[in-house]
C-alpha cells in the first residue's frame, strides 16, 4: 500500500504533478492534493547568468525583495506561456520539487508536468532536464488545456466535443477536446498580465497617473468587468502624478476599468469565434449543447461569462475552482496511468 511513496510500482501512475504557470507554480502529490502554490519568480543579484547570485525563489524570494527592493532583480522564467529563461526555470523547478520532497519523501519520483499548448522541443527538453536534475526517474509532459478540462470535470474520454478556455497569467488557451484528444486549440498571447498592462496604460493616458503592477492587479480584481455599464462601482487609489511626480489620490470606477479591459477581452472573444469556425461541425453542435467552461484567473473577471455568451451565443460557465483547475486535473492524472498514457506528449 505504500508503493507510491517510493516510486517503485510501474503502471501505478506518477507521483508528482507540476503546473508550471506564468504567474504561479503549483505542485500536487498523488493522494495528498496540491501542496505547493508559489509565485513563478527568481530573485537575483544581476541579470548576467554567469555572474548572478540567486537570492530567493518563490515566496522566499518575495520576502527577500520586500527587505531589499533596490538591490534585487526579479526574473519571471515563464513569460506569456513560454520559457523565457531556461537557467532560471531549471533552478526554480529544482527548488520547488526539492521543497515538496522534504515534506513528502519520495525516492526518484515520476513527475507529470503540464505545458502550454504547442511548446517547442527545446522547451520540452528543458523541462525534462530540470525534473531530472531535481531527482525525477521519469518525466511525463501533458498539455495545459487537457489538464484544465480534466480538473473542470469534463468527460474528456467521451466522443462528445467539450470546449475549455483557460485564461491564465500569460496566455489564453481555447481548446476543443473529444476522445481524450485536443481536436483544436487556439492559443492567444493574452492573459492576466496583459489585463494589468492595459489598466496601467489606460490610467496613464486618461488620468495622468502611474501605478505599479501590484496595484493594477488589485484594481483588476476589485473593479475588472467585461460589461462596463453594468453595476458601476468605484474605489479611491493613491498613485504618482505624471507631471508633479508626487502621490495623489484618484477615484476610479469599474466602468473605466471595464473600458480599459475591453480590447483585451475582445481578443479572447475573437479567439473563441475563430476556434468554433475551425472545429468540425458535429463537435460544434456538441459544444452548443454542453456549453463552454472557463478556467484560470481571468475567469474571475466580473460578467465575463455574460459577455462571451452575448458574443458567441453559447452558454458559458466557470469551473468550480478556476485558479487551481489545471493543478486539480494534473492531480487526477497521477492516479490514472491509462489516461496519462493517452494524453502524454511525445518528446
Amino acid at each position: 500500500m505504500f508503493n507510491w511513496l517510493f516510486g517503485s510500482s510501474s503502471g501505478a501512475g506518477a507521483d508528482l504533478y507540476v503546473d508550471l504557470g506564468t504567474a504561479n507554480t503549483l505542485i500536487a502529490v498523488r493522494g495528498k492534493g496540491i501542496i505547493l502554490n508559489e509565485p513563478s519568480q527568481v530573485m537575483v543579484s544581476e541579470t548576467n547568468p554567469k555572474k548572478r547570485k540567486v537570492l530567493g525563489i518563490g515566496l522566499e524570494g518575495v520576502e527577500v525583495f520586500k527587505r531589499n527592493p533596490g538591490h534585487i532583480l526579479t526574473i519571471k522564467p515563464v513569460k506569456d506561456g513560454v520559457i523565457a529563461d531556461f537557467d532560471a526555470t531549471k533552478m526554480m523547478m529544482k527548488y520547488f520539487i526539492a521543497k515538496v520532497l522534504k515534506s513528502v519523501p519520495i525516492s526518484r519520483p515520476r513527475i507529470v508536468v503540464s505545458l502550454p499548448y504547442g511548446v517547442t522541443e527545446v522547451e520540452k527538453k528543458a523541462v525534462i532536464e530540470a525534473c531530472r536534475s531535481a531527482g525525477a526517474s521519469k518525466t511525463y509532459l501533458i498539455d495545459e488545456p487537457m489538464a484544465a478540462a480534466i480538473g473542470a470535470g469534463l468527460p474528456i474520454k467521451e466522443a462528445s466535443g467539450q470546449m475549455i478556455i483557460d485564461i491564465g497569467g500569460g496566455t489564453t488557451e481555447i481548446a476543443v477536446i473529444a476522445l481524450s484528444d485536443i481536436v483544436y486549440c487556439e492559443p492567444l498571447k493574452m492573459g492576466g498580465h496583459k489585463f494589468d498592462e492595459a489598466i496601467i496604460r489606460y490610467l496613464k493616458e486618461t488620468k495622468n497617473i502611474v501605478i505599479t503592477d501590484e496595484l493594477a492587479e488589485k484594481i483588476k480584481l476589485d473593479l475588472g468587468t467585461a460589461l462596463p455599464k453594468k453595476n458601476i462601482r468605484s474605489v479611491e487609489i493613491e498613485a504618482r502624478d505624471l507631471e508633479s511626480g508626487f502621490p495623489r489620490k484618484q477615484v476610479i470606477t469599474s466602468e473605466e476599468i471595464g473600458l480599459a479591459l475591453s480590447d483585451s477581452i475582445q481578443v479572447i472573444v475573437h479567439g473563441i469565434l475563430n476556434a468554433i469556425e475551425k472545429t468540425p461541425p458535429e463537435l460544434v453542435s456538441d459544444i452548443i449543447d454542453n456549453g463552454i467552461v472557463l478556467a484560470g484567473g481571468g475567469a474571475l473577471i466580473t460578467e465575463i461569462c455574460a459577455k462571451i455568451e452575448m458574443e458567441v451565443r453559447i452558454p458559458v460557465r466557470i469551473a468550480e475552482n478556476p485558479l487551481t483547475t489545471i493543478a486539480l486535473g494534473g492531480e487526477i492524472v497521477l492516479s490514472d496511468p491509462d489516461l496519462l498514457d493517452k494524453i502524454q506528449l511525445e518528446v
